[in-house]
């Protein structure tokens, strides 16, 4: 047996388990699967989807956090949940999902990620999944000429635009090609730079100084270090466009993209259906249908940007 108190020795990963009190009761476990802490936004619009769903933490369900200290980790991490006998498994970011897939075997799967979840070959078809992997991807249709046209009303004659996304990260290819068919539609120079973890994103957002501007990919390892990107975008005069209102509020300027914690709230309702005997097999995959504007209008003083009005009343957030 585990001691589910514990870190899992040499992974770098926790697992918080339930109450002693819960142990003798017959509750169903949710393993949930990330690297590092979710933002508050994310666990919290889970944990409103399970009561709505009439899931109660500490009587009928068990939430046991797997989170991994980086990417590395997450294969251990996975282990020490699947030695909990977990019921179902909620994978959060990309390469959750992804190691999921290959790892989990006959365990379900609810993914919330930015993902194309057909182009990566984790479903056969959104209508129908099919296999063990269903959930909830973060991407839309246009959502990336969406942002940049945004960073286009920020900065006036805008003509490039740096994009930043993850070395080593198998949904990197998928997310380049459609910003770059979005910059190409728009007209804006694209300068990809790639990071793979912490130590490496000073020399990468150096290397984006030539740039006006700024694209950060939605990624949960770059979530994970959103006050660092935050405070290195500043340090190099960049004003940057980011996935979700989390990264704002660590400092950042401008964040266009799902509201996470509306997805999170609805894989809850996937979790229900298969602790009820629904198969991933047939429950398809769905789409963000809420989206927010969230401007930090510090961060716009420190680079000197002035918001223009009409961004300022669209947005959903304004951080003073």
């Amino acid at each position: 047996m585990i001691d589910r108190r514990t870190f899992l020795a040499g992974t770098g990963a926790v697992l918080l388990a339930a109450p002693l009190a819960v142990e003798a009761q017959q509750v169903k476990r949710i393993g949930f699967l990330r690297v590092g802490p979710p933002p508050e936004q994310f666990i919290a619009g889970f944990r409103q989807g399970l009561r709505e769903q009439g899931l109660t933490e500490g009587q009928n369900v068990v939430i046991e956090l797997g989170l991994a200290g980086s990417v590395a980790q997450l294969p251990d991490t996975l282990v020490g949940l699947m030695r909990l006998n977990v019921d179902v498994l909620v994978a959060s970011g990309t390469s959750s999902v992804l190691l999921t897939r290959e790892a989990a075997g006959k365990i379900p799967v609810v993914f919330v990620a930015a993902v194309d979840p057909v182009a990566m070959g984790l479903v056969k078809s959104l209508a129908r999944p099919g296999g063990t992997v269903t959930g909830i991807t973060a991407l839309a249709e246009e959502l990336d000429g969406k942002r940049l046209q945004l960073l286009q009303q920020l900065i006036p004659n805008l003509s490039s635009v740096a994009f930043l996304v993850r070395a080593g990260s198998p949904a990197t290819p998928e997310h380049t090609k459609q910003v770059e068919r979005a910059a190409g539609t728009l007209g804006l120079r694209l300068q990809v730079i790639a990071a793979r973890d912490r130590n490496e994103l000073e020399k990468g957002m150096s290397a984006a100084r030539g740039a006006a501007a700024l694209l950060v990919v939605d990624d949960s390892v770059f979530t994970t270090q959103r006050a660092k990107i935050a405070e290195l975008a500043l340090k190099n005069r960049l004003p940057t466009m980011y996935g979700h209102r989390d990264m704002v509020r660590a400092g950042g300027l401008v964040a266009y993209g799902p509201e996470y914690g509306d997805l999170y709230r609805r894989a809850a309702e996937y979790v229900q259906k298969i602790l009820h005997g629904a198969k991933p097999a047939d429950l398809p995959i769905e789409q963000p249908t809420k989206f927010e504007l969230v401007i930090n209008l510090k961060t716009a003083k420190a680079l000197g940007l002035t918001i223009p009005l009409s961004l300022l009343r669209r947005a959903d957030e304004v951080i003073q």
